[in-house]
């Protein structure tokens, strides 16, 4: 199955996030993607954690989701749509939620990300709990590819990839492939994203699709950007650095079996 992770610099401008989003979309669907992902955040970083709650939409109604649901609609893909503020209780904090899309423009899956990025260097100062409201069960949703096989996917977003255990249970309900849509600090990212992401794959005997913002943004923020797939062994297949691109690859059933194959790990889980 052909794959795309869609990197994006994301600003301050819904609408003008919307149009570079549909450009490299149909840049992935033209390059024969049955399955493309956008980055965490693709729809705004705003100036201030609180303009998230400026565009926050009920479940099923708003612009972000219109959009999303006529681009997969339009282009024929399957569209998991980064990440957007979905509005719970009063509207005062939100979810971060990532959206799946058929073909047909349904609406199929939600996951809500669970673990809610904190990081202080003394420089950097990052809080997400001051407007997001955390999730709470991991979400694997089902994609009837056209060579007939369905292919598991398992979703989380960006910080979660920080918490093995979520993967290891997308792995005991049979996930192949994992989705990080991230928005990665350029301090953490440059540390961390490629280890972390290959370990999730290594350990899960699985792929890793992980599309991300890599750039300098109108806020002033700098992402690390490196969206990239990765195979069961760990192999990185694709991956670009930094700026707006569509990460490219297929994932082979024969490779993710002989994988599992030659090396049964998961069968050899005691704890």
């Amino acid at each position: 199955m052909n794959v795309a992770a869609i990197q994006m610099v994301s600003g301050t401008d819904v609408q003008a996030n919307l149009a570079r989003a549909a450009a490299l979309l149909a840049d992935a669907a033209a390059r024969g993607a049955e399955l493309a992902v956008l980055p965490e955040y693709f729809c705004l970083l705003g100036q201030r954690d609180t303009d998230k709650l400026q565009i926050q939409e009920a479940l099923g109604h708003g612009p972000i989701q219109d959009f999303l649901a006529t681009t997969a609609r339009q282009l024929g893909l399957w569209l998991v749509g980064g990440t957007l503020p979905i509005t719970v209780g009063d509207g005062s904090r939100v979810r971060n939620s990532t959206l799946v899309f058929d073909p047909s423009g349904a609406c199929v899956a939600r996951y809500d990300k669970i673990h809610l990025f904190r990081f202080d260097n003394g420089h950097e100062r990052f809080d997400e709990s001051r407007v997001l409201e955390p999730g709470t069960e991991p979400v694997l949703f089902e994609l009837p590819a056209r060579d007939g096989r369905r292919w598991r996917i398992g979703l989380s977003i960006c910080y979660d990839l920080r918490f093995p255990e979520l993967y290891r249970r997308y792995a005991a309900l049979g996930a192949d492939l994992l989705l990080v849509p991230s928005a990665f600090t350029h301090t953490t990212g440059q540390a961390h994203w490629e280890l972390l992401l290959r370990a999730r794959a290594v350990e899960n005997l699985a792929y890793v699709l992980a599309p991300a913002q890599g750039g300098l943004h109108a806020n002033g923020r700098r992402t690390w950007g490196h969206s990239l797939l990765a195979d069961p062994w760990g192999t990185v297949l694709a991956e670009h650095a930094e700026g707006e691109a569509v990460v490219a690859g297929t994932l082979d059933a024969a490779r993710l079996a002989q994988c599992r194959a030659q090396l049964p790990a998961l069968e050899h889980r005691v704890l």
